[in-house]
């Protein structure tokens, strides 16, 4: 007897299983919920720390800077810092960092977009399974 169910194939089948573990690590690196905000601040150019600090709204100091050492890791943030006194450190979107600013506006966009949609589905699914 054969069985009903149909084989799916999976979107990743292009791609070997090396290639899509490389790509939920990138994912899960850009689509931190603090990731794509600090790329979008950095999108008009060099920002110094306190700067990025006050213009992404609820991110601690520590999170500021784990988000900022991983996207240096990954090169697509750079640090600049200056032998002045004060010290003085800017950040800046890599050119690699910057072939994924218009993926990351996007997203962002989207997002704020469908905000109040997203929201309608999310508390009549809970209300149903409440």
């Amino acid at each position: 007897m054969r069985s009903s169910v149909r084989r799916v194939p999976s979107p990743c089948a292009q791609w070997g299983d090396k290639d899509a573990d490389f790509i939920r690590e990138i994912l899960d690196l850009v689509g931190d919920k603090w990731s794509v905000l600090v790329i979008g601040t950095l999108s008009e150019g060099a920002v110094r720390y306190s700067e990025l600090a006050e213009a992404i709204p609820g991110i601690s100091q520590r999170m500021l800077t784990l988000t900022l050492k991983q996207l240096q890791r990954s090169g697509l943030v750079d640090r600049t810092a200056y032998a002045e006194v004060p010290p003085r450190v800017e950040y800046s979107l890599t050119g690699l960092g910057t072939s994924l600013l218009s993926t990351v506006l996007e997203l962002a966009a989207w997002s704020a977009d469908r905000h109040a949609e997203i929201r309608r589905h999310q508390h009549a699914y809970d209300s149903r399974t409440a």
